[in-house]
């Protein structure tokens, strides 16, 4: 699609997003459009790095979490106000993610994926390892971090005392669309830049786009920089709307979900993050009261996903495959018309 039909397709799904509200107000059905919204926003994040630069990290959600610990714990220790410790949060967000950048610069491939993955399950064990007390509050030990168990009750964003406890949810889910409003929005830009078609240069040969002057290193560490700090914001959004964060933010799992979710929407595609969650998501939520087959469902979804649609769902629809099928939909029904026409006692 061209630009323009991006950007009317994109205002009208805003518009729609935006009415959902006013269609219910339930507040678990809220609940799980906000928790939408944050994954869709660190997948689309990703996707910056992973298939619009072809750098192969895992580290994306190590990079939320630190968003996310940061604003806990300045709100839990310090009892700074959350909208502040939100941007704190995307602060150092960027500088973990520069340093990884750094640290990734001499690696390709499967060996970015390792080094990350192994730096996300250091983080979470030094969590978990956590036990150095720091005060003492009616007899409980406080860490840092608080430990395997994490942080809670460190405040919200005051939606609570404005529009009251059943209203609560409106406020962040206007926040929650906000943030991935402008971090989409952000993603649009950089994809259709010349910085956008510089990371796509070193993704498709890094060789060549070296030799027409485009500096690897520059550019490997921008776009983890980039896309570090909505992945940080969005993880002081996830603190502050659960009022709680732990280890289990990091569990392998969740990795796995969002990154089936950029493979299945399709990767390197703009509005690939957006179909991949909300397809993950919505077959998760059918498999809810399946408990124990929940995991297996998701598997075999994703699976059968991959081999249907190679590119991902936004790649199928974008390739005219989806147009080829029709016509020759369109083309048995006439024959089978014909036949039905032409048979004995017709």
């Amino acid at each position: 699609m061209s630009a323009r039909q991006n950007i009317a397709l994109a205002l009208g799904l805003l518009v729609v997003l935006a009415a959902i509200p006013l269609l219910t107000s339930s507040r678990y059905v809220l609940g799980q459009f906000i928790l939408f919204f944050i994954w869709f926003g660190v997948v689309t994040q990703w996707n910056l790095v992973f298939g619009v630069a072809g750098i192969f990290s895992l580290a994306q959600m190590m990079i939320f979490a630190v968003g996310g610990y940061a604003s806990a714990m300045l709100a839990f220790h310090l009892q700074w106000a959350m909208w502040l410790t939100v941007i704190v949060g995307g602060c150092a967000a960027v500088v973990t993610s520069t340093v990884i950048g750094f640290a990734t610069l001499r690696l390709r491939g499967a060996y970015v994926a390792l080094l990350t993955l192994a730096i996300a399950a250091a983080m979470q064990a030094l969590i978990i390892a956590d036990t150095d007390c720091l005060s003492f509050e009616t007899g409980t030990c406080i860490t840092l971090t608080g430990g395997a168990s994490g942080l809670s009750r460190f405040g919200d964003f005051g939606f609570r005392e404005l529009l009251g406890y059943r209203s609560a949810v409106l406020g962040e889910y206007y926040l929650g669309l906000l943030l991935i409003t402008v971090g989409s929005a952000f993603a649009f830009l950089i994809i259709n830049s010349p910085l956008g078609h510089a990371f796509r240069a070193l993704r498709d040969n890094s060789a060549c786009a070296a030799a027409r002057g485009i500096d690897r290193i520059k550019y490997q560490v921008m776009v983890f920089s980039l896309a570090g700090f909505f992945s940080g914001l969005l993880g002081g959004f996830y603190a502050g709307h659960f009022n709680a964060i732990g280890p289990s933010i990091l569990d392998f799992s969740t990795l796995l979900f969002l990154l089936t979710s950029m493979i299945v929407g399709g990767v390197g595609r703009f509005w690939g993050p957006l179909a991949g969650c909300a397809a993950m998501m919505l077959f998760d939520e059918l498999l809810m009261g399946l408990e124990e087959w929940r995991a297996v469902g998701l598997g075999v979804f994703t699976v059968v996903a991959v081999i249907l649609f190679p590119q991902g769902i936004v790649g199928f629809l974008e390739s005219g495959e989806l147009r080829r099928i029709g016509s020759q939909l369109t083309g048995l029904s006439a024959q089978i018309h014909h036949f039905v026409k032409k048979a004995p006692g017709q």
